[in-house]
């Protein structure tokens, strides 16, 4: 038996998706960026796709702009966003993705900015007293996520975009692992920018999108030509980005469904592992309303055998994601589990669910689980 429990890396394409994107590379190749018939027609499908997007996310369709990743859009975000608005001082945490942590790292390093580090729990909730003491003496550049991809701890953005609103800072907030599994709506929500990356939600890979607020007008990230209004050079991954768009529609008329099915899925497994293996434990939140559920992380009993957990599983035919909370040769372990405390001896398994994943898996991988532990 295979079972995939790797989600939050990413999600198997879904053939509505992959039909979609089938029809228009068959169909339509002309650059978007020809004024002749062929390239007006794909310039039409990316323009219908943006505005697909955006009606979403309650923006406006020159609000969006698409993107290689989540990375790129991390980055843009980041390091055009500070440039624009001339802070000198940037907060986040220290669970963000290496794409927000090692780009503040790196301008810190080069001397462009400050950075501070908000405080965080054993569960990897921020201190929004403390996030609020720390934008409060200058302008500044925030960047806190909405969900962690390693534990899944919900962060509550509108809170911190309303701290960020009264003290006059930019936020930033990754929402790579929550489009297409939340809603947002950039009405309500008080950030600058927010990011997507379709692979995350059944769609292709290699393209997102970054949502620009209207209130901070930033430079390109990437110069060569006046593709996306200007602001990114290099002809457009057409082929994803109408994909995304399709997996973004699939996404919303299924979110409901798809949430109550996966959040199911989660909770059995979690009773599962409590009553077959003694000791187990969970990374990070894991209530409903502060958990992202598409996301379980495991903490096992400390064992001889901890090392071999993962390799263990894929012998089995299940793929996971792991980490510790230490340092040893080349594994440096993972950030985010150190950045909580977790204790270093106990090996740490993500499983992550989809729309696809089934209780047939979910038992395979708790028996496959048992026998693991047990050598």
């Amino acid at each position: 038996m295979r079972v995939y429990l790797d989600n939050a890396a990413t999600t198997a394409i879904d053939e509505d998706v992959l039909q979609t994107v089938y029809d228009m590379m068959a169909n339509q190749y002309g650059n978007p960026s020809s004024i002749h018939a062929h390239g007006r027609e794909v310039r039409t499908a990316v323009e219908k796709a943006r505005k697909t997007v955006a009606g979403f996310l309650n923006a406006s369709p020159s609000e969006i702009f698409f993107t290689s990743s989540g990375t790129e859009a991390d980055n843009t975000a980041i390091r055009c966003g500070i440039a624009a608005s001339g802070v000198k001082h940037a907060v986040t945490s220290k669970t963000e993705h290496h794409a927000v942590l090692h780009t503040l790292e790196c301008m810190e390093k080069a001397g462009d900015i400050r950075l501070s580090y908000v405080d965080l729990d054993a569960k990897g909730n921020i201190d929004l007293d403390h996030l609020g003491r720390l934008v409060k003496s200058e302008r500044s550049f925030v960047s806190i996520m909405h969900a962690n991809n390693e534990i899944g701890t919900l962060n509550d953005i509108y809170a911190i975009g309303e701290i960020c609103e009264q003290n006059d800072a930019i936020y930033h907030c990754d929402t790579v692992q929550t489009i297409g599994h939340f809603e947002h709506d950039v009405q309500k929500l008080k950030a600058n920018f927010i990011v997507c990356s379709a692979h995350k939600f059944h769609g292709p890979k290699g393209v997102g999108f970054l949502y620009v607020s209207p209130r901070l007008k930033i430079c390109p990230f990437i110069y060569g030509g006046a593709q996306e209004r200007n602001m990114r050079g290099g002809t457009e991954n057409v082929y994803g980005i109408v994909g995304l768009a399709k997996a973004m529609e699939i996404a919303y008329a299924g979110m409901d469904t798809h949430r109550v099915h996966i959040q199911g899925l989660k909770l059995y497994m979690m009773e599962k592992l409590q009553n077959a293996i003694e000791g187990v434990a969970f990374n990070g939140e894991t209530a409903g309303e502060k958990s992202l559920y598409t996301v379980l992380n495991v903490s096992f009993p400390e064992t001889e055998m901890g090392d071999m957990l993962l390799f263990n599983l894929d012998i089995a035919g299940i793929s996971a994601s792991g980490g510790s909370a230490c340092s040893s040769g080349s594994d440096i372990g993972s950030h985010v589990l150190s950045a909580i405390g977790a204790p270093k001896g106990r090996p740490s398994v993500r499983f992550s669910f989809s729309k696809y994943t089934t209780r047939e898996e979910i038992d395979y991988t708790v028996e496959q689980l048992v026998k693991a532990c047990a050598l």
